[in-house]
């Protein structure tokens, strides 16, 4: 759970020199390289894409960089795409505490991309537009990748030895049911197109607007219940490294995890993404904006990307994920050095900002002048002002009204509005 990310260390602001420190410190198996693709055909001009590659943990500390990775796949225009684009990497940053050191960044990493997602939405409703967009979002620190998404756009893992995994939850009401079971409780009303005599074609949809996604960052005209909170998910990579292939449904809609992956093995990163493209267009044709992104995360001895399987591949399952809770994620960690082996550090898809944000026990989520901070916008609130994202929850008996985080008035409206508790299509400032 969320609940039990990093403790921060009361608000004590500790120097950078020591911060560079203990990165180095931390630094035990060295860093791979990263490689990265990129290649795209449009249709309609609503796919976006973000690579940024020298992202730093510590300012000024090279040994502290990553790289961010994103696909955004809009609709009804691009207006919620490119918003995203260029605001989302900023505001996730921003909802991490300072003075983090390496593991807790790293813990900490699952709320913030929540509160990142949340505070982009929430801004780029209150511009009054009805755009909406995908989020597929991917922090690649050394060996540890860490993946936030809404809506449809995919990423997958392919590890040396063969094995593919989904890092994202595909938040189409056609095929997840318990994506469908929120939205109608919440208010919402799913069905199929009704066509004169009543026939009814086409996608499962929600009502009003006509959506086929339960979560997108935008859309204020289909209803609040469609939800910005993202499923995360984070995964530390063996020393084997692997290929992270990133991309919207243009690709997906054509081709599945398995066929991806194999259509570009044994290729450099950049041809890779052009592979899978031309296998997408050779399978489907162009009919919708198809993007894709390959990244290779390769170790400083091997140069080369994941080779082509060999022919019997069904004897042993070379990829294997080992879960751990949240709560023992400061405990020892056995080292998992083997080719092939992941492992998971987090995966929490609730929909629910209590659950998400969990219970403020680190920071209480003041600054040194004891003001307080809204947990999703991070705007500053005296004392009397927070509200607590517990409030009136029935999702955890042991959280307290008065334990952070808290919240503003906009993001407690926010909330209740994707949770059904005040009618939906109200203007958010």
């Amino acid at each position: 759970m969320a609940s039990r990310e990093g403790r921060r260390r009361g608000h004590e602001l500790v120097p950078l020199a020591a911060l560079i420190s203990r990165e180095m410190k931390n630094e035990k198996m060295e860093k791979p390289s990263v490689r990265y693709g990129h290649a795209a055909q449009s249709r309609k001009g609503e796919d976006y894409f973000l690579i940024k590659t020298d992202c730093h943990r510590v300012p000024g500390n090279p040994s502290s960089t990553f790289s961010v990775f994103a696909i955004f796949d809009g609709h009804n225009g691009n207006a919620a795409a490119i918003y995203t684009r260029e605001n989302l990497l900023n505001h996730v940053l921003s909802a991490v505490p300072r003075g983090l050191g390496r593991e807790e960044w790293f813990q900490a990493l699952p709320r913030a991309l929540v509160a990142g997602f949340v505070k982009t939405d929430k801004e780029f409703q209150s511009r009054g537009e009805t755009s909406g967009t995908t989020a597929t979002f991917v922090i690649v620190d050394a060996w540890t990748v860490t993946v936030a998404s809404v809506g449809d756009s995919r990423c997958i893992l392919d590890t040396q030895g063969g094995g593919i995994s989904t890092l994202t939850v595909d938040h189409r009401l056609e095929e997840n049911v318990e994506e469908r079971e929120r939205v109608t409780a919440s208010g919402g009303e799913v069905g199929r197109l009704s066509i004169a005599g009543g026939a009814e074609i086409g996608p499962l949809r929600c009502w009003p607007g006509g959506l086929c996604l339960s979560r997108s960052i935008g859309d204020m005209d289909v209803g609040e219940f469609i939800v910005p909170v993202p499923y995360v998910k984070q995964v530390k990579l063996s020393n084997a490294g692997g290929r992270l292939i990133i991309a919207s449904d243009g690709i997906w809609d054509a081709l599945s995890s398995e066929m991806a992956a194999k259509s570009c093995r044994g290729l450099p990163a950049e041809l890779a993404a052009r592979q899978v493209v031309k296998e997408a267009l050779r399978t489907r044709g162009l009919k919708d904006d198809t993007t894709c992104i390959v990244v290779d995360i390769i170790p400083p001895e091997n140069p080369l990307p994941p080779s082509p399987l060999p022919k019997k591949t069904n004897k042993l399952r070379a990829f294997l994920f080992r879960s751990k809770s949240r709560d023992s994620a400061n405990k020892s960690v056995k080292k998992l050095s083997a080719v092939g082996i992941v492992e998971e550090l987090f995966e929490e898809g609730s929909a629910m900002l209590a659950e998400r944000l969990g219970n403020d026990e680190w920071t209480g989520q003041t600054t040194s002048g004891g003001i307080f901070t809204c947990g999703v916008c991070q705007v500053d609130l005296a004392p009397s002002e927070g509200i607590s994202v517990h409030a009136g929850s029935i999702f955890s008996t042991s959280s307290k009204p008065w334990q952070g985080p808290f919240l503003c008035a906009g993001c407690r409206n926010k909330k209740d509005a994707m949770e059904g508790k005040r009618p939906s299509g109200v203007n958010v400032a």
